[in-house]
């Protein structure tokens, strides 16, 4: 069986190589941006709203492998969610990233990778710069998020 830090490593590189989503999206219906000044990552994230359903989620950015993967995973997790599961979503990573002894939650998915992350502060904000991003976009905040 493979270890979690080689899983994490492996799952962490493939999104970073090969993220899935990355375009931007003519036909969004909200998008937004984010930027983490420390690591000096940069995200633009792209959603297609259809009702209340998150029919397309596509992400450009830059910046250091947890931030892209991040990214690219979201985009795998967000797309078919409603807006109210998508709420749902970055909630329980915002908590398994940040909250002592919190446990991965089932709706999670790969992003559970990340929960390792929880110990190096400086790398929470690389891995949920994306989710930031996403919410105010959700939201249909223009206004620049940023991890400071």
């Amino acid at each position: 069986m493979m270890d979690l830090q080689a899983l994490y490593q492996e799952v962490i590189l493939d999104h970073n190589n090969a993220p899935r989503n990355h375009h931007a999206m003519d036909c969004a219906t909200c998008e937004a941006r984010g930027v983490n000044p420390l690591c000096g990552d940069k995200l633009s994230v792209y959603l297609l709203l259809k009702k209340d359903v998150i029919e397309d989620v596509s992400f450009l950015g830059e910046g250091c492998a947890i931030s892209q993967a991040s990214a690219s995973l979201m985009t795998e997790a967000l797309k078919g969610k409603t807006t109210t599961e998508a709420q749902a979503l970055f909630k329980a990573f915002q908590t398994l990233l940040t909250e002592e002894g919190a446990k991965p939650d089932a709706s999670l998915g790969k992003l559970a990778i990340f929960e390792g992350v929880r110990t190096f502060p400086a790398r929470v904000k690389c891995a949920t710069l994306a989710s930031h991003a996403f919410e105010a976009a959700l939201n249909k905040d223009t206004t620049p998020v940023t991890t400071e």
